[in-house]
């Protein structure tokens, strides 16, 4: 008896939970939406997911989980031209539930827009801690387009909106995006940190076949891109000058070595006043080291 009060309150705290989350108790109370346990089989994952869904050790916890206490919170799904629903959010939890040994799963069925299923989509994957940036590029370009496409409701600005489930703002969205349009060979290199964010950006503005010339040199010479490199990359893209020749030789040239020089600040404090900003105190630092230099005849040309 015990036991199944504390099922129902599970149940009912965990759809609670979900209807405060999308909205369910006003859908239920329009009519719109209905409440199944849709066999597996009829459950499609969403078109060009593109949250990664792996049989990893946290796949095994969930797996657990529902072998144990079924699905607690309902997917989301839509109904599916051509037979059976679309997942909208559960993809997880159905990979799960197919590995527990379940036939079927409890899900939320609403008859979405194409706009509106992909915000969701990515509103309820976009907080994972273990997100690649491919994914999250992919997925802000996907939501991005939606909302565009659904035009002006807010009078806010797109690429903030877009942003506001992660807590980030519009330049890191907009970065993002610009990361989609890298190839999938060099995403990967993104994702394994083979490649820097930052200048994975600035290639993403080169056409297609000068991205595959970036990605042959940096896998047959091993190479790392540093920030000047892509930037110079992105320019000669930019001008229509870039060519595979010039891809190896900004990609090959020797960098040079970063030199360090580091002040204690009792040091520093007893020729500079406290008022005296870091850029006034290089700036004396060099003209004293160029004077030195023109009178002992040692200044590199």
């Amino acid at each position: 008896m015990g036991s199944n009060i504390k099922s129902r309150s599970a149940s009912k705290v965990a759809l609670e939970s979900f209807d405060d989350l999308f909205g369910g108790s006003a859908a239920q109370e329009n009519g719109v939406e209905q409440i199944i346990n849709a066999p597996l089989a009829e459950l499609y994952t969403f078109k060009d997911h593109p949250f990664r869904v792996e049989d990893d050790e946290k796949m095994e916890e969930t797996t657990e989980s529902i072998r144990q206490y079924g699905v607690l919170v309902p997917g989301i799904a839509r109904p599916r031209e051509g037979g059976g629903y679309e997942i909208i959010a559960g993809h997880r939890r159905k990979r799960g539930s197919e590995l527990a040994g379940k036939t079927e799963m409890p899900v939320v069925v609403r008859n979405y827009t194409d706009d509106e299923a992909t915000i969701i989509m990515v509103d309820s994957n976009i907080q994972r801690e273990d997100i690649l940036p491919s994914e999250k590029a992919r997925a802000y370009k996907m939501k991005y387009e939606a909302m565009k496409h659904q035009g002006k409701k807010s009078g806010r600005n797109t690429l903030d909106e877009v942003g506001e489930a992660a807590g980030e703002n519009a330049k890191k969205v907009q970065r993002y995006i610009w990361l989609s349009r890298l190839s999938d060979e060099l995403l990967a290199m993104v994702d394994g940190k083979k490649l820097g964010f930052s200048q994975g950006v600035d290639i993403s503005f080169l056409a297609e076949e000068a991205q595959g010339w970036v990605q042959a040199v940096i896998e047959e010479k091993g190479c790392n891109v540093s920030m000047v490199q892509s930037a110079q990359l992105k320019e000669y893209g930019k001008t229509g000058e870039l060519t595979f020749a010039m891809v190896r030789m900004i990609l090959t040239e020797e960098k040079p070595k970063e030199r360090k020089v580091t002040l204690k600040a009792d040091k520093i404090s007893e020729y500079f006043a406290e008022d005296c900003s870091s850029e006034e105190i290089e700036g004396i630092i060099i003209q004293l080291l160029d004077e030195w230099s023109a009178r002992n005849g040692t200044k590199r040309q």
